[in-house]
């Protein structure tokens, strides 16, 4: 295994953060309504189909009781 100096290391590093394209403030921003507009969903669909499945299985009770 090959040994790397610490001044090496650290020069190397810098070089691979350099090659990181950022996003901007814009597509952060963006991307966070995007994640939250979507959480949103996904918890009305789930609160559908627990609201379908606690119906039925009343009524699937309901017939036994």
């Amino acid at each position: 295994m090959a040994r790397t100096n610490p001044i090496n290391f650290i020069q190397q590093v810098r070089a691979e953060v350099s090659k990181v394209v950022w996003p901007t403030r814009r597509e952060v921003l963006l991307t966070t309504v995007m994640v939250f507009i979507m959480a949103t969903l996904t918890a009305i669909f789930f609160a559908l189909v627990d609201l379908a499945i606690r119906g039925g299985l009343q009524a699937v009770l309901g017939m036994f009781g």
